[in-house]
């Protein structure tokens, strides 16, 4: 039905443009507003209370309600409200944000660009890497390897090595310098019968060969990898696979690239998904924890080979020709240092190892369920992947839009969960307790059985 009156959703139809949203189908069924938050719960404008099992998008770590943020965004504001860092001028939130990133990489790092997003940040790793290899006299050197299903952001570039079509089709991307490769879903790629050390071995051969096809050494620049991807339906890597991948990047002499946008600062277990997963980066992006997403900024973080080469390509320059006027935005960085302050102080990687299993072991338990092909995850990021035959894992037509329709009942039941296609995905905020995450997966649970039963009386149910 079309959106009448002056509700807040109709006034939302009638102004807004929403990101990632079918436009026209907005119009009809309008927008859910969300009007205030407390711990990992938001509530709607009649006062209905939803767990956010997606931290809104993978980033509320420390929930909707933490008065240490806003009280030092307060404190900033009132102290020094803006100031850039062009031009060798500086503030102390920034210095302070960037000595304690990089107290916490799992391996040594050497400075931090500051950014206010994970597309900008992933943007600037781009432009980063072009003119670190035009400063060495590899002008040839540019191609970035990324992976089908992997999200890295939604600018131009940062579009283009998203390997999710959606973002490409009609924008005409990727744009060139991007190729992908397998996405490393085991579920889903491997062969019959193979395992997961030799699907890791077999993605590995295949990401040689695309090297090579491409140029090897003299022409391919990067590979960029979430540690776990995100948005292409919380696929965890095989056992094995970065340490062979790995083993490529070295041979062909390509930077290795974490996207930690999603899993930095304790997502799987750890501070970082590099750590969880043994990669050793050349260059980290982080976002959304790192400030509990209250405001935004992002970093690009980087080792001393390539600050050496970037730096050194400056002074012939005459300047690194890139920045943003928000930039380590003062009061953004003030937010960042007391939310890694609250990080340590609460110890709140202890408590993501605490509560994960609870929410590992919780989600398997729809393993059953007569829906459900596969429940992968790690830490506090999972998914639950609904299929129409659990023998031959034969999907669901994208037009049934049983993901959707299952997002949709959760959200009856009080839960906010993301269907990317018919994966459901889960990343509750890092503060969720052991209680919270029973009431979450038993609304999802609710949820779940709700749209089995509908799928049966409408005759549209999974092989028998």
């Amino acid at each position: 039905m079309a959106q009448t009156g002056n509700s807040a959703s109709s006034r939302d139809v009638a102004t807004l443009l929403h990101p990632q949203t079918n436009w026209r189908a907005h119009e009809q069924q309008g927008a859910f507003v969300v009007s205030r938050g407390e711990g990992v719960r938001v509530f709607d404008e009649n006062g209905k209370d939803y767990i956010e099992g997606m931290a809104g998008l993978w980033c509320a770590s420390l929930g909707f309600s933490e008065r240490r943020l806003t009280e030092a965004a307060t404190r900033q504001m009132n102290t020094l409200p803006y100031y850039h860092i062009y031009n060798h001028k500086s503030h102390d939130p920034a210095i302070e944000l960037a000595e304690r990133v990089l107290a916490l990489t799992p391996v040594p790092m050497s400075k931090v660009f500051f950014a206010n997003s994970g597309s900008e940040a992933n943007d600037t790793v781009i432009r980063m890497v072009w003119y670190y290899n035009n400063g060495l006299g590899r002008p040839k050197k540019k191609k970035f390897v990324s992976r089908h299903r992997a999200f890295h952001g939604s600018t131009l570039m940062a579009g283009s090595l998203t390997g999710i079509p959606a973002l490409h089709r009609e924008f005409d991307l990727p744009l060139p310098g991007v190729v992908h490769t397998d996405c490393p879903h085991h579920y889903r790629n491997g062969l019959p019968g193979e395992s997961e050390e030799d699907f890791a071995t077999r993605l590995a051969d295949n990401l040689e060969k695309l090297i090579v096809a491409e140029g090897g050494a003299e022409t391919c620049a990067a590979f960029i990898a979430e540690p776990v991807m995100g948005a292409g339906g919380v696929v965890v890597p095989p056992r094995t696979y970065f340490e062979k991948v790995q083993k490529v990047l070295r041979k062909y002499d390509m930077l290795m690239v974490a996207d930690e946008v999603i899993c930095g600062f304790g997502r799987t277990g750890n501070m970082f998904g590099s750590e969880t997963f043994g990669i050793q980066p050349d260059i980290m992006v982080v976002a959304k924890a790192l400030s509990s997403a209250y405001l935004p900024i992002s970093g690009i973080i980087v080792n001393d080979k390539v600050y050496q080469g970037l730096a050194d390509n400056s002074a012939k320059v005459g300047m690194f020709g890139h920045g943003f006027t928000y930039s380590a935005h003062p009061v953004a960085a003030a937010v960042a240092v007391e939310t890694l302050r609250i990080y340590e102080e609460r110890d709140i990687i202890g408590h993501i190892r605490k509560v994960a299993p609870v929410l590992q072991a919780g989600l398997r338990r729809f393993a059953d369920h007569p829906l459900v092909g596969e429940v992968r995850g790690v830490g506090l990021v999972g998914a639950v992947e609904v299929v129409r035959d659990k023998a031959t894992r034969e999907a669901f037509k994208p037009e049934e839009r049983v993901g959707p329709t299952i997002a949709k009942a959760a959200e009856q039941q009080g839960l906010i969960v993301r269907a990317m296609g018919d994966s459901i995905g889960f990343s509750p905020p890092l503060i969720i307790t052991e209680d919270e995450i029973g009431e979450m997966l038993g609304r999802f649970g609710r949820a779940l059985d709700e749209t089995w039963a509908g799928m049966r009386r409408e005759g549209l149910k999974p092989a028998a």
